[in-house]
């Protein structure tokens, strides 16, 4: 791990000091793609994530004595653009983001950024705002987020995991979250909102202090990472199920919905889609009363609880159906197990205006 990732953990947690070797964590962990089983989670998880640069939410004006002007707008500068550079020099985050700004004496700035992955640059001259004499470029910019989800799997011999079953993105951008650095915490689920037809409910709940692991991908297809100890589980390692095992009919899912621990829940597997890559592989119906009482369906939250058909692994749930959140989407596990490895790296916020 770098020093700015290591300065990143440090920072959200004081008291611990980890040192991981990133070539390390790949080299071993690539050994879960071949695995025949992997244990089972259902556990929540609390993640606290840092962007690699800082996401441009949106442009706004700067209010200058002559009037008011929005640099970045007119260098081309749009939501959505993660900024990694600004005078040919990255930060560490936003904060120093915008000091480097403020310090420019409005002096033009060459911006790096990617947008769709594909790296952009563009040159701003920053305004003097005319109320507080800083110098801005007119840019809503943050650079971490933090949210519940659940573990897929664990690799019993590395405790390497995968959670969530799609990847964390930036709910006003829609833009996948390339990651920094991330850390896995410890949460308390305090309460369950129910879903209802057009309003999806959700897990609420609040994080501990302790760290219990580390995130070092965020994918399409989930996140990934390993854990500092095996978590509280009834369950042991089970087979790994090929794509096409996964069938119709009946399965159940695990996942937590109290600090009473992981729950076991009846649903139905109604239609496999074809194709493979996508992270919707599978259409799913809870039919369980118990859940259906708790929850009124899927709930944001249970995003990753693992799928179990016939006593192997089949795949995670990843998304509730709006109109009708009773039922909602699977992935496959195989293509969680294949984005931990080969995908490229990729990321509640600080907003700040620059």
């Amino acid at each position: 791990m770098n020093g700015r990732k290591g300065k990143r953990i440090i920072a959200a947690f004081v008291s611990v000091l980890l040192v991981f070797s990133l070539a390390g964590v790949f080299a071993v962990s690539a050994e879960v793609s071949d695995t025949d089983t992997l244990i089972p989670g259902g556990m929540a998880f609390g993640v606290k994530f840092f962007t690699e640069g800082a996401i441009v939410l949106g442009t706004t004006g700067v209010e200058t004595a002559s009037g008011i002007i929005s640099p970045a707008k007119d260098a081309g500068i749009r939501a959505g653009d993660i900024i990694v550079r600004a005078g040919g020099k990255e930060f560490e985050n936003a904060n120093e983001l915008i000091s480097m700004i403020s310090g420019s004496g409005g002096k033009p700035i060459a911006i790096a950024y990617l947008r769709d992955g594909v790296e952009g640059s563009a040159t701003v001259t920053p305004a003097r705002d005319a109320e507080n004499g800083c110098y801005r470029i007119g840019v809503l910019v943050r650079d971490s987020t933090a949210g519940i989800g659940t573990v897929t799997f664990i690799d019993p011999k590395t405790l390497d995991f995968g959670g969530l079953g799609h990847g964390i993105y930036d709910n006003e951008t829609a833009t996948l979250l390339p990651l920094s650095s991330g850390a896995v915490v410890e949460v308390e689920i305090t309460d369950v909102v129910r879903s209802e037809r057009n309003a999806p409910g959700e897990l609420k709940g609040s994080f501990g202090k302790r760290l219990v692991g580390e995130l070092w991908e965020n994918s399409e297809q989930g996140v990934f990472g390993r854990l500092l100890r095996l978590p509280e589980t009834e369950y042991g390692a089970i087979p790994v199920a090929k794509r096409g095992e996964v069938k119709e009919g009946r399965a159940k899912v695990l996942t937590t919905l109290s600090n009473e621990g992981i729950g076991e829940y009846e649903i139905e597997i109604e239609h496999i889609y074809s194709g493979s890559g996508s992270v919707k592989n599978f259409l799913i119906k809870v039919t369980d009363e118990r859940l259906l009482s708790k929850t009124g369906g899927i709930v944001q939250g249970m995003s990753g609880s693992p799928i179990i058909q016939n006593g192997k692994l089949v795949g995670a749930v990843t998304h509730v159906l709006v109109d009708d959140p009773t039922r909602g989407y699977g992935i496959f596990i195989g293509n969680m197990l294949d984005s931990a490895f080969d995908a490229s790296a990729a990321q509640e916020s600080n907003l700040i205006a620059a």
